[in-house]
């Protein structure tokens, strides 16, 4: 792993050099922070070791800096320093590092340090293989462009959105709102076993072609609900089956596969449910046309308490301009959407 080292004293930089070595990781050096940002400007690095007095720019100025920054992946930063009043600690954890190592420092106590970062960086991979299972089932069908990406952030809006609400004020957690992020994509990978000339089928299904793909909800939900038993403790297969079983469910019964109705739908199926609604109508397809967001949102309005959660429904309508937004930022290039409501039953 490449690890960027910063300190301005040129006997400590090489001690921390070595030490990199010789656990088997590849570092960058630098001598205060002004240069590690620019190291850090060219260079994918995944953890900072970090002297906290230098010139330039300091070890708590540079925390401050990395977590300004939107880095493609999460920067672990470990502090070294010899301030070691309980004051100095806290303004270090909060200018954002996650480790503090009291100098002169143990080489093995670093390495050990060291690891713990690598651990928690590698629990970052797991949003990774996660997404990447779902652009594979995804991949089968040409046509949903960013979807995925669409649906994460939609989902998160909406749970973040209804962690303000008193119904949901001990279920929706800092953490609910993270895990459906993570496992919203996964709503469709039940699709891997449904054949192709359904699937890709350009034009509405026959009852029976329909009745094929409502299918993709239980393999989903079997198939991630199997990972579920075997790794009970782990939260986001138990949410990831839920939204792969119900988010073709509706809130008052006439949903799919099980007609489950109102709280019996588990809240992460009804917030993956709108989200997917919200961006299939908003979406080009080969049989339809994208519609503008207010003709969207007409029809989602005129489905509260049908087939959405009214409570959703009101998440969704408080955060739209982030919903545009969204969508903006992870769109397709479209034909000119539809605009009017003229021959659309559902609005």
């Amino acid at each position: 792993m490449k690890i960027l080292a910063v300190d301005d004293d040129p006997l400590a930089l090489e001690i921390l050099e070595q030490a990199l070595v010789h656990s088997g990781h590849e570092p960058l050096l630098a001598s205060d922070g002004a240069e590690a940002v620019q190291i850090l400007r060219k260079e994918p690095v995944n953890m900072v070791i970090s002297d906290w007095m230098m010139p330039n720019m300091n070890g708590l100025e540079l925390c401050k800096w990395i977590r300004s920054q939107s880095f493609p992946g999460y920067v672990f930063v470990i502090l070294l320093t010899a301030r070691q009043e309980t004051a100095d600690v806290v303004n270090a954890l909060s200018a954002g590092a996650d480790e503090f190592l009291i100098k002169p420092f143990d080489v093995a106590e670093l390495i050990v340090r060291i690891r713990t970062g690598q651990r928690i960086l590698s629990l970052e991979t797991r949003h990774v293989a996660i997404f990447a299972l779902a652009r594979l089932a995804e991949s089968r069908d040409p046509e949903t462009g960013r979807h995925l990406e669409r649906i994460r952030e939609y989902s998160r809006m909406i749970a973040l959105e209804l962690s303000r609400h008193p119904d949901f004020k001990n279920t929706v957690t800092p953490e609910f709102a993270e895990t459906i992020y993570l496992t919203s994509p996964l709503h469709d990978i039940g699709k891997v076993g449904i054949p192709d000339y359904i699937l890709l089928k350009p034009g509405h299904l026959t009852d029976a072609e329909f009745n094929t793909m409502k299918l993709h909800t239980i393999i989903g939900g079997e198939t991630l609900g199997a990972a579920a038993r075997q790794y009970s403790g782990v939260g986001y297969l138990s949410m990831a089956t839920e939204i792969a079983l119900t988010h073709h469910e509706r809130f008052n019964g006439s949903g799919y596969p099980r007609s489950l109705k109102g709280e019996q739908i588990p809240l992460s199926g009804r917030i993956a449910a709108l989200a997917d609604v919200y961006d299939a109508l908003t979406s080009k397809r080969v049989y339809k046309a994208a519609l503008a967001h207010d003709v969207a949102r007409s029809i989602i309005l005129a489905d509260r308490n049908a087939q959405f959660d009214p409570r959703v429904v009101d998440a969704f309508i408080a955060r739209e301009a982030e919903f545009r937004d969204a969508a903006a930022l992870f769109g397709e290039a479209r034909e000119p959407v539809v605009t009017s409501c003229d021959g659309l039953a559902s609005c």
